[in-house]
């Protein structure tokens, strides 16, 4: 078919420079241009929910790209996965009006970072997880996370690259819970800023080590200074879900809401 389609892509980022396309090395976005333009037997480009930066992994990052040629849709998936490393999978395909974009209809993102918590290093999955010896409290986490919910300058949190024009972000969701030897924490909010995620987790785990107090993180948001604010934890922990689009677009339900 002609006409914009969007994707839902799945991508393990453990070997990739991250989303963007660069003048050098692997991206994700290279690699499924690449694989679409094949199909298309024409230069393509997309445009994409959310970056993701080198290590960080996506479960279904949504994009749209507006198809020169005419093509089944099972052909812009299958084709499309025959033509790309095993690392990235287009998951779904779906024809949306020319009023969708993939970013700018987006009313929400969502975040997931995972931790093992134990005292030796993991080799099952350690491509997507972070790992932290010493016990974690993660109700303290959570009681310590509730402080961020709502609109607040998030400039505490954003890292030194980032090219937001403002750091106001409305914080929708986050909890921290404990499954087994796991401590996962997800985040919902409208959008974010560069490290953001990474940042926050990185002083959570200040409170969950009994660092900093349960209240240090509401201290910190208010100052808005990233000196005083954890480190940035690792990429590998880091996987963004998805967006979230208004029902009417006609998208999965993974992604509607």
């Amino acid at each position: 078919m002609i006409g914009r389609i969007a994707l839902g892509v799945e991508y393990d980022g453990s070997g990739f420079l991250g989303w963007q396309r660069l003048a050098h090395g692997n991206t994700v976005q290279l690699a499924l241009e690449q694989a679409l333009s094949f199909v298309a037997d024409a230069p393509l480009a997309v445009t994409c929910a959310g970056r993701t930066d080198a290590g960080v992994h996506a479960g279904c990052q949504v994009v749209h790209f507006d198809a020169p040629c005419e093509r089944p849709l099972r052909a812009w998936l299958m084709g499309a996965n025959a033509h790309m490393s095993h690392a990235v999978s287009v998951r779904w395909a779906v024809p949306v009006a020319y009023a969708f974009h993939a970013r700018f209809s987006a009313v929400a993102r969502r975040y997931r970072y995972r931790i093992s918590n134990r005292p030796v290093r993991p080799a099952i999955g350690r491509d997507y997880l972070a790992w932290e010896r010493r016990a974690l409290d993660a109700i303290a986490m959570h009681r310590a996370a509730q402080a961020l919910l709502g609109e607040h300058d998030f400039g505490a949190f954003r890292s030194s690259q980032c090219q937001a024009t403002h750091a106001r972000r409305d914080m929708q969701q986050i909890m921290v819970r404990r499954e087994g030897d796991e401590v996962i924490v997800d985040v919902r909010a409208n959008a974010f800023l560069h490290h953001m995620v990474r940042n926050l987790v990185g002083s959570l785990l200040l409170i969950g080590r009994g660092e900093r107090s349960e209240s240090w993180l509401a201290q910190v948001l208010a100052g808005r200074d990233r000196t005083l604010a954890g480190p940035t934890a690792l990429a590998s922990g880091l996987c963004f879900l998805g967006p979230v689009y208004p029902a009417r677009y006609g998208l999965p339900a993974e992604v509607s809401g």
